[in-house]
């Protein structure tokens, strides 16, 4: 081994764990915060669908108007909690095809509108920046053979 070689390798030594911290942070933080953000998107919109469905489920098989109304409300904040997510105020949304909403069949449109915060951001960005829009809609159709209400 010459003079030339074991002064390299001297030189070089504890290079690569210094080199492989720095990758790390440079790659592994922000590749697990975008994947962190995906799961939590992802989280919101399986549990917008589950709401919408189940909301419009319990519409349809209650018995008077104002009773479907908490139902479908009830059954929306079940389904968003199951994945840990509150129900926003007014996001929810519940429309009829026909001026007797629970008349056989007649169709139950259900709609969920809300924003979805990403983790770990500032606010001094702005909502508009922070947060990601979550949409689910759904319509059921009311079973044609209920008697009529």
């Amino acid at each position: 081994m010459s003079l030339v070689d074991s002064r390299s390798r001297e030189r070089d030594r504890g290079s690569a764990v210094i080199e492989f911290i720095v990758i790390g942070v440079l790659v592994l933080i922000p590749l697990s915060y975008i994947s962190m953000c995906l799961m939590r998107v992802q989280a919101a919109s399986v549990a917008s669908s589950l709401a919408v469905r189940e909301a419009g489920r319990a519409f349809v098989s209650a018995d008077t108007i104002p009773e479907a109304r908490a139902r479908a409300s009830a059954a929306a904040k079940l389904a968003l909690a199951d994945q840990g997510f509150p129900l926003p105020a007014r996001s929810l949304r519940v429309s009829c095809s026909s001026t007797q909403c629970l008349a056989p069949e007649s169709t139950v449109h259900v709609e969920l509108d809300w924003a979805v915060d990403l983790p770990w951001m500032p606010a001094f960005l702005g909502k508009e920046r922070t947060s990601i829009a979550i949409t689910a809609q759904r319509t059921m159709p009311v079973d044609a053979y209920r008697g009529e209400q």
